[in-house]
């Protein structure tokens, strides 16, 4: 016999430092912990919560908070793993609430293959889609099957496929139309067998030669992720940081043979549709901001595309840093920077 639903618990003024891994202070004034289905229907259907606005919490890694937050704070907490059998594939499934780093490695512990480009991205798995999460040559939409989301307005489920999801460079549905107007509850991913690895990027090629490893496992792939990842990037457990702060531009053939003429050494990286992607990093470290801080904000010693939370940083001077090495750049190379992490 199943136990009758207990419905969640609003919580008030909670604390959301140790919920943005800026470790930025800011509060909300109402919180509810999402840890199922059953949780988020209660919230849609109840008489004064359900039509009030709601800010959608996952782990915290995207986001740069200037103030309290006053909607209702729907913090996704929902768990679970499993890996099903589709044949040629793998089908693995995990809760929105999974760690996204914890569902590689156990995915690797299963024997499956295919996550672990991926792998130590910060972050919760349900906000992996809505970013489109990236790295070493690897995009989540590249292994995404499918997720379950429910419809804050009609409190409808509803099983999105990747053409639904409209995923693009760190963009998705969920970034546009469907922005806080569902939650995402479970995602699967579709992982190949023949598990065949992705070593396209260069710092990975280098770890295969150092390593002397011709055909690698999943899980010396993560490894060589992992020590790569260390190397450049700060741990947000010690720095509080929100990964790259600033997407990579796209910008035309014509305008990337225009800042190459002004500097020849630019980072760049030639696209399939004729177009280019520049090297953010690059464009902020050539400004001079690495090092640099505004406040208790500063621009990390070791990759300038990542800000960090130097101690007692506020949301203002994170955005104030920001916004000055947009000014920077877009003055010495005429290319706009569009940061990756939503600011509240």
């Amino acid at each position: 016999m199943e136990s009758p639903f207990a419905p969640p618990v609003v919580e008030s003024d909670v604390d959301l430092r140790p919920y943005n891994s800026f470790g930025l202070p800011a509060k909300a004034r109402r919180l509810v912990r999402i840890r199922s289905e059953a949780d988020l229907r209660w919230v849609v259907n109840h008489p004064d919560w359900g039509r009030a606005s709601k800010f959608i919490l996952g782990g915290g890694s995207n986001l740069v908070l200037t103030r309290d937050l006053q909607p209702l704070v729907l913090k996704v907490e929902v768990p679970g793993r499993r890996l099903l059998d589709a044949g040629d594939d793998w089908i693995v499934e995990a809760g929105a609430g999974e760690r996204w780093h914890d569902l590689v490695m156990w995915s690797l512990e299963q024997g499956v293959g295919g996550l672990e480009n991926l792998a130590l991205i910060p972050g919760t798995v349900g906000a992996a889609p809505v970013q489109n999460i990236g790295a070493y040559g690897v995009e989540l939409k590249d292994r995404f099957e499918c997720l379950d989301t429910l419809d804050l307005m009609s409190g409808r489920l509803v099983s999105l496929d990747k053409a639904a999801c409209h995923f693009g460079y760190r963009d998705s549905v969920f970034k546009q139309h469907l922005a806080g107007r569902s939650v995402i509850l479970r995602v699967r991913f579709r992982c190949p067998k023949r598990w065949v690895p992705e070593l396209g990027y260069l710092d990975l090629q280098r770890a295969q030669e150092a390593a002397g490893i011709a055909q690698p496992t999943p899980a010396q792939v993560a490894d060589w992720v992992m020590a790569i990842r260390r190397a450049k990037l700060p741990d947000p457990a010690v720095i509080g940081n929100a990964g790259s702060f600033f997407k990579n531009p796209i910008v035309t053939a014509e305008a990337c043979r225009a800042v190459i003429a002004r500097e020849p050494h630019i980072v760049h990286y030639p696209l399939d549709d004729g177009r280019c992607k520049l090297a953010a990093g690059w464009l902020i470290d050539a400004c001079g901001w690495k090092g640099k801080s505004v406040g208790g904000a500063g621009v990390y010693e070791k990759q300038a595309l990542v800000l960090v939370n130097r101690g007692e940083a506020r949301g203002g001077e994170v955005l104030t840093l920001a916004q000055a090495i947009q000014a920077s750049v877009f003055a010495r190379f005429g290319v706009q920077l569009e940061p990756e992490p939503v600011v509240v």
